[in-house]
């Protein structure tokens, strides 16, 4: 996918400087700067109303910030000759033409952008569209959708590339395929921009990360550094001679914390000191498990003051009043 006549250059990327914006008295985005760079996944998450859209699409210059600046390539969006040569955007998959086929719906994008027609084929083909490239898109599912949309990104074959949800509808095997196709990119040497509610994917998917909350920045961060940072590591073990096993890991200044299922928690150590200190002292273990943090619950630490709309848990058994 890369460009005749050579590498892709270097330093291609995105750039925000004080970026706000405001509609009436709500202010989305807030003093926003942070930059993303080629050559990695960069995953961009936030609660609900964080702003995530919003920034994206001022990137795109589809909203006018209030105040700040935002570049493609050191100039604005609407300063780029032939824009989806420099930057390729799935926003919305939705936004296609429901009457025109999938391959005419790519081809208006190519004329506009003097992209070979080729290309269009190309594309097609890369997102596994081929077989529907004639048929109107507003028979599409919500996963042929998401591919077609995909697709219209990588049609200029840009060194930037920027996705919100693009996992939104595809099957299991979908979302492997757009998951090596992103770091595939990124591994050429372009700059990936993706922004997805699915943590588990963005765990497998992103080499680092910015998170936002209420508009404004909260990390800046290598996926490892964030969960390290916004998470607790122990250590896990269960014995049958758990007395014992109490007693070794005070002499050896250890706090183990007791849980619900007889198994004791301990931090500040590893996994192999502990298994020693129990060979040392011929004591059983039937359970010793390092735990480490999701990224969905370092996530979920960091941003628990900058969620908009908090759920409770329903009190069953209480009797509620008709209004």
């Amino acid at each position: 996918m890369r460009r005749a006549g050579g590498a892709l250059s270097v330093g291609r990327m995105i750039e925000l400087d004080g970026l706000t914006k405001r509609f009436g008295g709500l202010t989305a985005v807030d003093h926003l700067s942070f930059q993303v760079r080629p050559g990695v996944v960069t995953g961009f998450l936030g609660p609900n109303g964080a702003g995530k859209s919003t920034t994206m699409r001022m990137v795109l210059d589809l909203d006018i910030p209030t105040a700040g600046t935002v570049r493609i390539n050191g100039r604005h969006y609407r300063d780029l000759d032939e824009p989806l040569k420099h930057i390729g955007a799935l926003l919305d998959a939705k936004a296609m033409h429901g009457g025109r086929s999938a391959y005419n719906n790519l081809l208006c994008l190519a004329q506009s952008n003097r992209i070979p027609e080729r290309r269009v084929a190309e594309v097609l083909d890369i997102v596994g569209l081929t077989a529907v490239a004639r048929k109107k898109v507003r028979g599409f599912s919500l996963g042929m959708g998401q591919r077609l949309g995909i697709a219209s990104a990588l049609l200029g074959d840009p060194e930037i590339l920027m996705f919100d949800e693009p996992v939104n509808g595809l099957d299991p095997e979908g979302i492997h395929w757009i998951r090596n196709l992103m770091k595939k990119l990124a591994a050429e040497g372009r700059t990936i921009f993706v922004s997805s509610h699915l943590m588990s994917e963005m765990a497998l998917t992103a080499d680092h990360l910015i998170v936002i909350g209420q508009g404004r920045l909260l990390a800046d961060t290598s996926m490892a550094d964030f969960i390290h940072g916004n998470s607790r590591s122990y250590v896990r073990l269960r014995s049958p001679q758990q007395e014992r096993l109490r007693d070794m890991l005070a002499s050896a200044g250890l706090t183990a914390v007791v849980t619900g299922n007889g198994a004791l928690e301990v931090d500040g150590t590893t996994a192999e000191r502990l298994g020693e200190l129990a060979a040392e002292h011929q004591l059983v273990l039937h359970e010793l498990s390092a735990q480490r943090a999701s990224l969905e619950e370092a996530f979920m630490r960091m941003t628990a003051s900058a969620v908009e709309y908090h759920a409770h848990e329903p009190r069953w058994g209480e009797s509620y009043e008709k209004s």
